[in-house]
């Protein structure tokens, strides 16, 4: 049996090379349903975690640094695959657009006609499906694709979109934090950029409950928030460095999952629960300080939140969150 594609469209919005197929077997060849599953089985994985991450950057966008406009949509692109052919015929697909995710509680999550695999044949007036791309692992499409809906949405207001079937639909956008989550095809790290927080489809915090996988991502988001990639840049990439700035993104988990409703003291049951060593897979070794030591700072914050949440509804992180390192620092 062919090796199965299962490459997959959003990791290629990442820049991570999807896996290629190992022959070239034409279409009829193929076993189409177990394509269409193991597609399948990442889109459960991928809305997983779209689904949490818009609880996160929307609970807070009223503290983070940059907010946008956002909908919760987000697309696939055939021509990002290893063999566009077998996953436009696995898929059940004329064009090459279609839903990827449309994360819940989002204005695309409660529209049900913007459902997953749906073809898409016009953002605006745009129709993504004729903008020229490469023959296959041609992931600058679909980023393309969700550049042109973020600046709709900042230049509009909302966005119109048409399905294959004749049908539109015009969502109108809720404030956010600017950070994008993908899932990436393979590998069991958890990375944040400045700009996207980046999981890998074998990362360890998927067999997590949902508070506990939502502080995984939170952490990660955390480095996003308090501009830890700019810092390092200016300020050298050593051990102490990473620790400093792996200690602030700890003590903010808590923050970040109360205003998404989640329990702040899901921050340290994560740790207490998954106990990461500084050498497991889901760090740099060395570069984490002992989980024990990470817990008891995360509870040290947790009374502090509380007293926010009971007083103002929300935990106020950029007013009350006391920072360790100076993000504007040069050494």
């Amino acid at each position: 049996m062919p090796r199965m594609i299962a490459a997959l469209a959003t990791i290629a919005a990442a820049g991570i090379g999807a896996p290629s197929l190992s022959a070239s077997p034409d279409v009829g060849d193929v076993d189409l349903a177990a394509e269409r599953a193991a597609i399948g089985q990442f889109q459960d994985l991928d809305q997983r975690l779209q689904d949490i991450g818009w609880k996160l950057v929307t609970g807070n966008a009223a503290f983070c640094p940059e907010s946008l406009p956002a909908i919760g949509l987000q697309l696939q692109d055939m021509a990002s695959y290893g063999r566009p052919d077998i996953a436009r015929a696995a898929l059940g697909l004329e064009r090459d657009f279609a839903v990827q995710t449309a994360a819940e509680g989002s204005p695309a999550g409660a529209i049900g006609t913007v459902a997953r695999n749906v073809e898409i044949v016009r953002l605006e007036r745009f129709d993504p499906n004729a903008w020229e791309a490469g023959d296959r692992l041609y992931w600058q499409r679909l980023t393309r694709a969700h550049d042109h809906i973020d600046a709709m949405l900042a230049e509009h207001g909302g966005i119109e979109i048409g399905l294959a079937n004749g049908d539109s639909v015009r969502l109108i956008p809720v404030e956010a934090c600017a950070t994008r989550f993908e899932l990436a095809g393979d590998g069991g790290r958890a990375v944040a950029d400045g700009n996207r927080v980046v999981i890998g489809a074998a990362f360890p915090g998927f067999a997590l409950d949902e508070e506990l996988f939502a502080a995984a991502v939170a952490h990660e988001l955390a480095h996003n928030f308090l501009k830890h990639s700019e810092w390092l840049d200016r300020n050298g990439r050593s051990r102490k460095n990473i620790r400093a700035t792996e200690r602030e993104a700890d003590r903010l988990m808590p923050w970040l999952l109360a205003n998404a409703g989640y329990d702040p003291a899901a921050a340290a049951r994560f740790f207490a629960e998954y106990r990461p060593s500084s050498g497991s897979v889901l760090f740099i070794p060395g570069s984490h300080p002992k989980w024990q030591d990470r817990m008891e700072a995360v509870e040290a914050e947790i009374p502090v939140i509380r007293r926010l949440m009971a007083a103002d509804g929300e935990a106020d992180w950029s007013a009350h969150f006391r920072r360790e390192i100076d993000p504007q620092e040069r050494r």
